[in-house]
């Protein structure tokens, strides 16, 4: 499966053609169809929700900020091991 770097797909586009329901059936059924799709989307990866530590490491050098004191609530992410 080829990479989209971090870029999620794009959402479809949820269309009724031709069908006998009216517009507050059709909308009913569309929910129900993006709900689904929701629901059974693959939860998001914890890789991707990690900073790149490069990128990490320039924000605190741009910022003028010392990593090893980076959060007074003690940093999930120790730096250096």
């Amino acid at each position: 499966m080829a990479s989209n770097g971090k870029q999620a797909p794009r959402r479809p586009r949820i269309e009724l053609h031709g069908s006998s329901a009216s517009p507050e059936e059709a909308a009913a059924i569309a929910a129900a169809i993006e709900q689904f799709i929701a629901d059974t989307a693959p939860p998001p990866s914890a890789e991707r929700m990690r900073t790149n530590p490069w990128l990490r490491a320039a924000l605190y050098e741009n910022a003028r900020l010392d990593p090893a004191n980076a959060n007074t609530w003690g940093d999930g992410e120790p730096w250096g091991r």
